[in-house]
């Protein structure tokens, strides 16, 4: 079993990626972010069936988090011409079109690993979402079954009740008090 993550440093990183317009390749490292917030997000395949509905959706959304100085950055364990390919290829025709953020490749699975993601037998990263502060700090993580895709909504409410730097309850929603201790 992977060692706890939460409240630790986040665990460094270096991947190829390719650009949201699926035009340029470049490289991405956890100290691109530093003084930013970052939802750093896995999912296990490109040119499946879940994995569009979460990526496009946060694509979607991706004003919202910059609104909130955070960035996104997708990962699978596909290589970048495969990120490419999806990235270029019509939503219709089981592709993703444009993006508002860039997709890596962990195609070592050493990330994966790094972040106790990785389905060793099949080469392949769980859907496991981090958020990481402007320090570094991995805050925030939820991995789950592949069958399920994720909420935007809910990471977005998470995101911000860590900014709001105060105790919140269950069922937080922006704009509602913190708990104060005594």
């Amino acid at each position: 079993m992977a060692d706890r993550l939460v409240g630790k440093q986040a665990p460094d990183f270096n991947m190829e990626t390719v650009s949201g317009d699926g035009k340029d390749f470049g490289r991405v490292q956890l100290s691109d972010y530093k003084g930013k917030w970052l939802v750093f997000f896995f999912y296990p395949l490109d040119f499946t069936f879940v994995c569009p509905t979460e990526i496009t959706a946060l694509s979607d959304a991706a004003e919202e988090f910059r609104a909130l100085d955070t960035e996104i950055v997708g990962v699978s364990t596909d290589s970048i011409h495969s990120h490419k390919a999806w990235i270029s290829t019509a939503p219709e025709n089981n592709g993703l079109g444009q993006l508002n953020f860039p997709l890596a490749s962990d195609i070592t699975k050493k990330v994966a690993s790094d972040y106790g993601v990785l389905i060793e037998e099949e080469g392949v990263a769980l859907r496991g979402l981090f958020i990481i502060d402007p320090e570094g700090e991995l805050k925030y993580e939820v991995v789950n079954h592949n069958d399920v895709g994720r909420s935007v909504e809910e990471t977005l409410r998470v995101l911000q009740a860590l900014q709001s730097g105060g105790l919140c309850p269950m069922n937080w929603k922006p704009g509602q008090k913190t708990l104060v201790t005594s």
